[in-house]
């Protein structure tokens, strides 16, 4: 295989970005050179062979994600393998730490089996532009049917405690407002520390919340990335709606989806090493190395961006913009 720097670069952007975005990054791998046709639409067909430099290449840049996501949620992690350490030597598990731990754990099984056993030959049958198409408008149907879900359970929960009754430990606080003399101020809020409002990672409220959403919450949203070993289903988007459908927030489904990730991109990049050190890596090994880079880049800007943007937005911008390309690519791969 031919793989020159402007590809290995401009491959690495898109992966970078899309591994992260739920609109999947094999997904876009596969379409965009075959939108652009020529010597880019040859890297494609590599990857459909069974022994493809173009898929090693592609999956060895996961580990640069996988090292974006790590140093970006460094913290979370340091806290989390020490709760894991911890709880194995104390034999119980106490902390919410140690909880998330496990749970993550537990919820990696289902896709960790899954794509060691079936991950390459998902990628050689799947990765051709018109099955990408499909699977990426239904990625788009399944991030509609998961906000639409999200949104009718919020209505349920806000209109089933707007009709409860007032709780007695309330009474007295609503009467005292009706007893002459001076009101006590409330405490003013402690300011957060500087640069604390933009640290886009896991605080200890999170953690916690995090930690009680239950195993078998979390084996439903592990299992549910076995869906991104088709190309054109998004990890993240899959892991996310998951998330909300257990009644996470987006800004909670969306760091979940994150810890979740990370060891399953992290293992799949290092799977693929002995590949690239081999026969395979002949010749394209320099365009790996920029490619990494320039994958690398990419998704710490995604993840800046992400934490950001789910803090008050929604899932279906990206939605409609898989449905869009999805669709359109259909026409393009399967009647002309």
């Amino acid at each position: 295989m031919h793989l020159t720097y402007l590809q290995a670069v401009v491959i690495g952007l898109i992966q970078g970005l899309t591994e992260l975005f739920p609109i999947s990054s094999l997904g876009h791998v596969v379409l965009v050179p075959a939108w652009l046709g020529g010597s880019w639409a040859a890297l494609v067909h590599e990857e459909s062979s069974s022994e493809s430099p173009y898929l090693a290449f592609v999956v060895g840049l996961h580990l640069a994600t996988a090292a974006v996501l790590v140093a970006y949620y460094w913290r979370e992690w340091v806290r989390l393998i020490r709760g894991f350490v911890t709880s194995i030597v104390r034999r119980r598990i106490e902390s919410a730490d140690e909880r998330l731990a496990w749970l993550i754990v537990v919820a990696t099984i289902p896709v960790g089996f899954v794509g060691l056993v079936l991950e390459h030959s998902f990628r050689v049958l799947f990765a051709k532009p018109a099955a990408a198409a499909i699977f990426l408008t239904i990625n788009g149907g399944i991030l509609i049917l998961g906000e639409r879900y999200w949104r009718r359970e919020r209505r349920r929960t806000a209109a089933a405690a707007a009709a409860a009754p007032v709780a007695p430990a309330a009474r007295p606080a609503a009467m005292a407002a009706a007893v002459p003399g001076p009101v006590p101020e409330p405490p003013a809020p402690v300011p957060a520390p500087a640069g604390d409002a933009d640290d886009a990672t896991i605080d200890q409220d999170a953690q916690r919340r995090l930690a009680g959403i239950g195993l078998v919450s979390a084996l439903w949203i592990g299992a549910s990335q076995v869906l991104a070993l088709f190309a054109g289903i998004s990890r993240e988007g899959v892991t996310m709606v998951g998330g909300l459908s257990r009644g996470l927030s987006h800004e909670d489904a969306m760091r979940f989806s994150f810890l979740l990730s990370t060891p399953v991109i992290l293992a799949a990049g290092l799977l693929k090493l002995p590949d690239l050190a081999g026969p395979l890596g002949n010749g394209i090994r320099g365009p790996v190395i920029a490619g990494s880079v320039a994958a690398a880049a990419s998704s710490a800007l995604a993840v800046i961006f992400l934490a950001r943007y789910f803090r008050t937005r929604t899932l279906t911008p990206f939605a409609i913009y898989c449905l869009a390309a999805g669709l359109i690519s259909i026409i393009r791969f399967t009647v002309f």
